[in-house]
């Protein structure tokens, strides 16, 4: 069959999100018989059944379900595609995504060794999000936590695991604590929440939350928080990661910096395609 186009996995991703031609045309922006009409003529093609129709509703097969997810994965592909093009035609940069609260100390140092422009940074709770849609070129990540597929990472550090108690907390006073002392506090979350670490911080001092950080994030307590190390928990491994297809002599020298970090801790750097 002839190669599809963009604008038939746009159409078809519309109708399979919204399950109603109407309203698919309306957010397509174009009248409801050439949009069926495309539709069935892609179905011709492709040889299969995408949707179910009957006068009352619209329903994906399992076969329009499977190709949905691919045209999702596609066309976001094609906007990073985009992205990154345009950002090629600007002057040299590098942006890089970590976690809202990553410790100051580490990304200071980090940023210290890096022998180029300084990059820009952005924040966010799904850094490799932000890598495989364009959004950032290189992000610290947790290996064995996050998704590192298409990867290449090298180590930076590693984080002790603390939780963060409230001052007069009943287990604030002690050395260390296990999960399971920490499971007893109906407050306690085993996820960190998705949320900035200065907001975690209030919750905590508050009384209102209980939950486990990296070691790093010690530097920012405040006199009402407290930090009491965890024992039966593994440290983690924070990386400096990209995608291994984007050549850029930027990501090079970051990750250069990024290695010399680990060996003046004593580390040795963690690759991986």
């Amino acid at each position: 069959m002839d190669r599809l186009e963009t604008r038939e996995l746009a159409y078809f991703a519309t109708v399979a999100e919204e399950l109603h031609f109407s309203h698919a045309a309306e957010r397509l922006g174009m009248a409801q018989p050439p949009l069926s009409r495309a539709i069935a003529r892609l179905e011709r093609r492709m040889g299969v059944a995408l949707l179910r129709r009957t006068s009352r509703k619209v329903e994906l097969t399992p076969a329009g379900s499977v190709f949905l997810a691919e045209c999702r994965r596609l066309l976001d592909g094609l906007d990073s595609a985009v992205r990154r093009t345009r950002q090629a035609d600007q002057p040299p940069r590098l942006i890089l995504a970590v976690r809202p609260g990553t410790g100051s100390g580490l990304l200071a140092e980090l940023l210290r060794s890096y022998d180029g422009a300084e990059p820009e940074i952005v924040f966010t709770h799904d850094r490799t999000k932000a890598l495989r849609d364009g959004t950032a070129d290189v992000a610290l990540v947790c290996i064995g936590s996050d998704d590192l597929t298409d990867l290449r990472t090298t180590q930076v550090a590693e984080e002790n695991p603390i939780a963060l108690l409230p001052r007069e907390h009943r287990l604030a006073g002690l050395a260390t604590v296990s999960v399971s002392e920490l499971r007893q506090d109906p407050f306690y979350q085993e996820q960190c929440p998705p949320m900035g670490l200065d907001e975690i911080l209030d919750r905590v001092a508050l009384g209102r939350l209980i939950t486990v950080v990296g070691s790093a994030v010690g530097e920012r307590l405040t006199q009402e928080v407290c930090a009491v190390p965890v024992t039966d928990l593994p440290a983690t491994t924070l990386a400096l990661g990209w995608l291994g297809h984007i050549a850029k002599p930027e990501i090079t020298a970051l990750a250069g910096a990024a290695q010399r970090i680990a060996a003046d801790n004593g580390q040795v750097p963690v690759k991986a395609a």
